[in-house]
């Protein structure tokens, strides 16, 4: 192996103790803006607030919601992040190098809106496709791009 291929750097972040921070505070971050736009601007626009712990409960059927609440903070917080530097950014780096930042977040969130509305609303707790594109599925997309970008951002910003 030459000395540039030992320095080429890995699609894959290096796993060390700065990561769980990177995750963390990334999570928080991006969770926090999409908690801001889901009950505060949402109704604004909708007339009600995005809802993805009911979402949650339609999907395990289980009437708790402080239980359904903190499974979506869990899956924020830790696992969609986890998601973007193991699988979003990895992809994006492979198949789109130069990719914007800007554009890898957003397709990072779309991906995480696709997979909330399609995978886990109709396919599993068998709600029409996207909520059949009501109003609320746009703000939903919207609230899923701002936090697919503040997680880029963050992670950008912590690892530098």
């Amino acid at each position: 192996m030459s000395m540039m291929e030992m320095h080429k750097t890995s699609v894959f972040p290096e796993i060390q103790p700065s990561l769980a921070r990177t995750i963390v505070l990334s999570g928080l971050a991006a969770d926090i803006t999409w908690e801001i736009w889901a009950r505060l601007i949402t109704p604004l626009w909708v007339g009600g607030p995005l809802q993805p712990a009911a979402l949650i409960q339609s999907v395990f059927g289980f009437d708790n919601l402080l239980l359904a609440e903190a499974i979506h903070a869990i899956v924020g917080i830790i696992f969609y992040p986890i998601g973007y530097l193991f699988i979003a950014r990895p992809l994006q780096r492979l198949i789109f190098p130069k990719l914007p930042l800007l554009l890898t977040g957003i397709g990072f969130g779309t991906g995480l809106w696709v997979f909330a509305l399609y995978v886990m609303a109709h396919l599993i707790a068998g709600l029409p496709a996207f909520l059949g594109f009501i109003t609320l599925t746009w703000a939903s997309l919207i609230g899923h791009i701002f936090f697919g970008t503040v997680v880029a951002f963050v992670v950008r910003s912590m690892e530098r």
